[in-house]
């Protein structure tokens, strides 16, 4: 991120969360960039509530319908901490939605069913997955809610490994940024699509392993036209 453009924005005491939807990244991300530039977030003790409630554990506990005192109930909170968190995070309860999908579901539960037909307040009626927690999950919700998740720890490991090409410095969109091992043999899996599904101390692990390219200079480099030193260097042939 311009450091510039990052240091006006920090000026109207916005947070990183906000910061992040504004320029469409994760606020890990816009933290990582104000801490690479210098720069310092004015009010941090107002946006960082201890022991506060994750997106992640608030997602599915509303996707199932549940009400705010049974996720409450739930997470071992008062109704207004769940309250406070999910008008933070634009999440809404069903309402009588809600409370049919938890009507059918618990029926569906009690009959020992893994997959059935529920009410999605964004897909209509579809395929509800029951999870580990023991609740049912709207299959494509949680699969977009994986695709996020994906992209926002992919502009992560490209943050962190500097955030441009390293050939040509191509930076605009980070979907055309890829992670290319410089020893394949020790290459343990892959970074740039499905490989962002496990967990971030190992991706980073597998991206020092890595050097970030461009698509066009990456397809180069496949095609030995440019090649590169075990410590990244280029040569071009």
């Amino acid at each position: 991120m311009d450091r510039a453009a990052l240091e006006q924005l920090l000026e109207q005491r916005l947070s990183l969360a906000e910061i992040g939807r504004r320029v469409e990244l994760h606020e890990s991300t816009v933290g990582y960039w104000v801490k690479k530039h210098g720069l310092e977030v004015t009010n941090r003790g107002r946006y960082e509530a201890k022991g506060g409630l994750s997106r992640a554990e608030l997602t599915p506990l509303v996707e199932a319908g549940m009400s705010i005192a049974e996720i409450a109930e739930s997470v071992g909170r008062s109704k207004a901490t769940v309250r406070h968190w999910l008008t933070r995070y634009a999440l809404k309860t069903h309402g009588a939605l809600g409370r049919r999908v938890r009507v059918e579901a618990t029926r569906a539960r009690e009959a020992g069913l893994d997959v059935v037909l529920l009410e999605c307040k964004h897909h209509g009626e579809t395929a509800f997955v029951l999870d580990q927690r023991g609740y049912y999950r709207c299959k494509r919700c949680r699969s977009a809610s994986v695709s996020r998740r994906r992209r926002r720890v992919k502009g992560l490991l490209v943050a962190e490994a500097g955030g441009a090409c390293s050939i040509c410095g191509y930076s605009r969109n980070a979907r055309a940024l890829h992670f290319h091992h410089l020893d394949p043999p020790l290459k343990r899996m892959e970074i740039n699509a499905r490989g962002a599904a496990v967990a971030i101390d190992r991706l980073r692990a597998e991206a020092r392993k890595c050097v970030l390219v461009c698509a066009n200079c990456h397809a180069e480099i496949e095609a030995g036209l440019v090649s590169l030193a075990s410590d990244g260097s280029v040569r071009v042939e």
